[in-house]
């Protein structure tokens, strides 16, 4: 050895350095520590004098100059010292463990664990000075490193299966009720994390698949023993608790990473492989669950089948044939009182209050107990799309609907405050809304709301604003445009009404005499008989004319007097009452002045009324509640050969009285509906043709079909459309395919 200066270091010998010092005072003692359960105190294992004088050795050793830089064999030293404690020290002790049963085993291999976890803390410690300049310069595994492979080389490749298989078991004891150390556990998954060095793919291979397949095991155990004995709320009360308990584990001493596959493994074994089983089962399936209103239940049916790929389907598929058949049981008790010989007409409130009902119920089970879904949605919409559009009897539900409104619309229908005539006009806009035939509501409504408005019937202007606001945002602007323009008749109207009161009331007149002024494009067509009017009438007329004719000198004016109305003092005996009377009622009426006796044909004569128009006029003064006028011979029935005299003996308690009359016009003109539809089919073809230019024939009926909002037309009546269409020269056939139209622009 060369001896320096006086402040040369020493040169410390490989063996004396790593014997006499660090074996001695830093391994060794480390080793007796750790053997003799000192786990916990590792701050007093070594004291900061001890601490200095081991790396200050290391230190030294690591940087004196070649050939005594021992950094080299100190790195290989610092690995065969972890191998032989693994070796000789840790692993006979969990060898002899092993057979004592799965938790001594892991108890055992968590203290081993924790005590490599102090031994590499305190040997990459003493080492530092190696892993800062030997290790990085070299490119070798870290201190740290090297003693984990070590641990996963000689220990954990050695114990895996037995320690994976007592923690499989006390996860079954957890699950069978008993209570187990969840933390003992918890280090050990730790300690496969560990293993695979900044990846999970020991604790992947090792631990989880393992568990999945035990899991599965278990789960399909527990399926085929539930299903048999157990209803089907009891059954996914069972399995939803299985599924919280599983993730609750996760979260207690598994990796988090585990949950999704885990739970997935409980949900097809539990859930997926028995759904339609569940679903079905008698006595507790969905449809049972549906019709007991079980609100709770189908919740967690809906949650649970939820989690399942595509699980939701079958289910929506049952509420959807539940529904409907709830549905069709109205329409048959319906059919039922039509047999039973009930009168068939166009107001059946009980029926349409009966569907308003059932949509109202089904629509709150999918808010409420499917969460709005839109496969229950769609459901919903499917199922009462078939029953609305199931007719009874000789009236269509689209007239039945659009007379429930005019019930709730008009004044003497129900009686309703403003907040439910809002909710009934809300249900029964829903309920319109799945009708295929909109248009004919559309003509229908606007026959019956002219009614109401012309007669001064309506309840509200508010509600009748509502009800067409409601209806043009089902369907647009183009549906309720002529409901709008009826509105605003009446509204411009009363204006103009005013200013020609003032006329009036300049004029010689008897009559308190008004004129509402209409536009023909807007409001239904009506049959207008040319009646006699007095003389006092046709002055009246006359003045009008020449003031509307001073103001609109382009403008034509047809008179309607079958929607007139007007009030009567007639005088019977001693006594006098005011009569609400239409019009033509007012004429009749007026004709039997001064006791004249008149025969039908005689009356028709002086009347200028034909035959149809003036049999439910008579009908209605001498067959009605109030008979004002009395016919020979007297029935219910109005003859060609009757005569008829003002009723003498007419006396009533009451002094103002309204004498209604039928309808001189349908409610509404299917003639019409068809024309319109025609004509709509017709702009539809020519709309999608014009942009397409070339089309084949089953994708333009298709189109169309997409296209036609408010009815839903047979594919025939679409191709005699494009027929007539053709040979109007707007479509030709394609020469070389005659399944193929072009557009003639």
């Amino acid at each position: 050895m060369a001896a320096g200066g006086p402040n040369s270091q020493r040169i410390i010998p490989l063996e004396e350095g790593w014997n006499d010092e660090i074996k001695v005072k830093a391994i060794d003692k480390l080793q007796d520590l750790l053997n003799g359960g000192v786990g916990s105190g590792e701050a007093s294992m070594f004291g900061p004098k001890e601490y200095v004088a081991i790396y200050t050795t290391c230190y030294d050793m690591c940087t004196q100059r070649s050939p005594y830089n021992w950094s080299r064999e100190l790195y290989q030293r610092h690995g065969e010292t972890i191998e032989q404690y693994l070796r000789h020290t840790v692993l006979p002790a969990l060898q002899q463990k092993s057979g004592q049963g799965g938790t001594i085993l892991l108890q055992e291999l968590q203290v081993r664990w924790e005590n490599h976890e102090i031994m590499n803390k305190w040997l990459k410690k003493f080492f530092t000075y190696l892993d800062r300049y030997y290790v990085k310069h070299h490119s070798l595994p870290t201190l740290s490193e090297a003693g984990l492979r070590n641990f996963r080389t000689h220990i954990y490749d050695a114990v895996k299966g037995d320690s994976t298989a007592a923690i499989l078991e006390l996860i079954q004891q957890e699950r069978t009720g008993k209570i187990i150390d969840k933390s003992l556990v918890k280090n050990i998954v730790e300690l496969y994390e560990s293993m695979g060095m900044g990846s999970l793919d020991c604790y992947n291979t090792d631990l989880e698949e393992a568990l999945l397949e035990s899991s599965r095991e278990y789960f399909a155990r527990k399926q085929s023993e539930w299903i048999n004995v157990d209803s089907t709320p009891d059954y996914l009360l069972k399995a939803e608790t299985c599924l919280e308990e599983e993730k609750t584990r996760v979260s207690d001493y598994l990796n988090p990473s585990t949950e999704p596959k885990l739970l997935k493994v409980v949900e097809e074994e539990l859930l997926e492989k028995v759904e339609m089983a569940l679903l079905e089962k008698e006595g507790s399936g969905c449809h049972v669950l549906l019709a007991n209103d079980k609100s709770e239940d189908l919740q967690r049916m809906f949650r649970l089948f939820g989690r399942l790929e595509n699980g939701l389907q079958p289910m929506a598929n049952i509420v959807q044939n539940f529904m409907a058949s709830m549905g069709n049981d109205v329409i048959s008790q319906r059919k039922a009182r039509l047999d039973s010989g009930e009168r068939d007409k166009n107001d059946d409130p009980k029926f349409v209050k009966a569907l308003i009902a059932l949509h109202e119920k089904y629509l709150s089970v999918v808010k409420t107990d499917f969460a709005g879904h839109a496969l229950f949605q769609k459901a919903l919409k499917n199922a009462f799309s078939e029953v609305v559009n199931k007719n009874v009897g000789n009236f269509s539900n689209a007239e039945l609907f659009s007379t429930f409104c005019d019930r709730v619309l008009k004044s003497g229908g129900e009686k309703l405050s403003e907040q439910q005539v809002e909710e009934n006009l809300d249900c029964i806009v829903q309920l319109f809304s799945y009708l295929t035939e909109k248009d004919m509501f559309a003509e229908i409504y606007r026959n019956q709301l002219a009614k109401r408005l012309l007669n001064q019937r309506s309840a509200s202007d508010d509600a009748e604003k509502v009800m067409i606001a409601k209806l043009k945002m089902q369907c647009g602007t183009h549906f309720t445009s002529k409901m709008e323009g009826m509105l605003n008749d009446l509204a411009v109207g009363s204006e103009q009404r005013n200013e020609f009161d003032a006329r009036m009331r300049n004029a010689d007149s008897k009559l308190d005499f008004g004129v509402q002024v209409l536009t023909t494009g807007f409001w239904p067509t009506y049959k207008s008989p040319e009646v006699a009017l007095t003389p006092e009438m046709t002055q009246c007329m006359e003045i009008f004319k020449e003031w509307h004719d001073n103001k609109h000198a382009k403008r034509k004016l047809t008179w309607m007097f079958s929607l007139g109305n007007a009030s009567v003092r007639a005088v019977f005996g001693k006594k006098s009452y005011d009569l609400q009377l239409t019009t033509l009622q007012a004429v009749a009426l007026n004709a039997f002045n001064d006791g004249v006796t008149l025969s039908f044909t005689e009356l028709s004569k002086r009347l200028n009324l034909e035959e149809a128009i003036l049999k439910p006029l008579m009908h209605s003064l001498s067959c009605g509640k109030y008979k004002v006028i009395s016919k020979t011979p007297a029935s219910n029935k109005i003859n060609t050969t009757d005569t008829f005299t003002a009723n003498a003996k007419f006396s009533c308690n009451m002094r103002k009285l309204r004498i209604p009359m039928a309808s001189l016009d349908a409610t509404h003109n299917a003639r019409k509906v068809e024309e319109d539809r025609s004509i709509a089919i017709e702009a539809a073809i020519v709309r999608i043709m014009k942009a397409r230019k070339t089309l084949p024939h089953q994708q333009l009926i298709g189109e169309v079909l997409t296209q036609l909002a408010f009815f839903k037309p047979n594919p025939r009546v679409i191709k005699r459309r494009i027929e007539g269409l053709i040979e109007r020269e707007y479509l030709e056939r394609s020469a070389d395919n005659p399944n193929v139209y072009n557009y003639l622009a």
